[in-house]
């Protein structure tokens, strides 16, 4: 096996500085590493500037012709270009002006109450039917839209996280370093403990193993994959085959999640609820870093324009008794 580059070497130290630190920098050290490997098979020896970090942008493996995905791409290197600087003066750090500017959040896929059933009703379909996969993917997927999470914070469960007396989920240090407890519906908890008990029949002593396992052949036992839940969504979605009404190409599992944050504001909404108090909450259980990120949803997704209008025309009301 041959050494590695020095933008390698470069990529790996930035990487364990940065997860020592609490990042867990999963699609992001991919891309660097890959960079890193593109640099190499150039030759490319000389500090690294824009020109080198565009070509490595165009080279997306789908092989977009879009601008905003190349300003996606280019945007992952400017951490690592940034931390370069401290060692290599001459680096450039690439900025919009290359691509263009991008929108940081598009518009999501809210799911219909039925579409949520319907995909629900499509993972207990999964083959082989009398096996442990199709009650995974419904238990996993149903999880995912009752209780909010991230896919990767459903995936990386471990049993002992999975507290279904006090009807409680603990969440350990994810996107933002943070964890959290989450409380559950009892019909939730209903749900985790048939799959539970469905789980023991096929797998023993799954003490501090993953909630959610496989249980096909050398994989008995062990966690899902990210790409491997991908992989199913993307399949059920094909089969089911949903008008998309978000920005992205097609409905996603993070949707899930949007969908439980809009039905939850537009819930208070209807109760009357002061939706500046409870945004605070929702953002503390959804492990946002902002609250401003919260916030995004009254702004950047249709069913709630009618709630940001409202509060809008609360405050202009206001404005103008001041002003009488």
């Amino acid at each position: 096996m041959s050494a590695p580059s020095t933008i390698e070497l470069k990529v790996q130290s930035y990487l364990a500085e940065r997860r020592r630190l609490g990042f867990e920098l999963r699609s992001s050290g991919l891309a660097l590493m890959n960079f890193a490997r593109y640099v190499d098979a150039h030759n490319y020896s000389e500090p690294l500037t824009v020109e080198i970090m565009a070509a490595w942008a165009r080279c997306d493996k789908r092989q977009s012709e879009a601008p905003v995905t190349w300003a996606r791409r280019l945007k992952l290197l400017r951490p690592f270009t940034r931390y370069l600087r401290q060692f290599e003066p001459f680096t450039e750090v690439p900025d919009e002006s290359i691509f263009g500017p991008i929108q940081e959040w598009l518009t999501p896929h809210i799911y219909q109450e039925q579409e949520i059933i319907d995909l629900l009703s499509a993972a207990r379909g999964l083959a082989p039917h009398d096996r442990l996969r199709p009650v995974t993917y419904e238990t996993l997927f149903g999880l995912i839209a009752s209780a909010g999470l991230r896919v990767s914070e459903a995936v990386h469960l471990l049993d002992t996280d999975v507290d279904l007396k006090l009807g409680l989920l603990t969440i350990r240090k994810t996107k933002f370093t943070k964890s959290r407890q989450l409380p559950l519906h009892s019909s939730t908890v209903a749900a985790l403990l048939r799959y539970r008990q469905l789980r023991n029949q096929y797998v023993q002593d799954i003490f501090e193993l993953p909630f959610f396992v496989s249980v096909r052949g050398k994989s008995l036992g062990q966690g899902l994959s990210l790409r491997q839940v991908e992989r199913v969504f993307s399949g059920l979605r094909d089969q089911l085959e949903w008008s998309n009404r978000g920005a992205h190409d097609g409905p996603r599992i993070h949707d899930l999640r949007h969908t439980f944050a809009v039905r939850r504001v537009m819930l208070w909404h209807e109760r009357g609820t002061d939706i500046d108090q409870a945004m605070l909450a929702l953002s503390t259980y959804m492990g946002h870093a902002k609250i401003s990120n919260t916030y995004w949803y009254l702004t950047a997704v249709p069913e709630l324009m009618a709630v940001a209008a409202g509060k809008f025309e609360l405050f202009a009301q206001a404005s103008e008794v001041e002003h009488d």
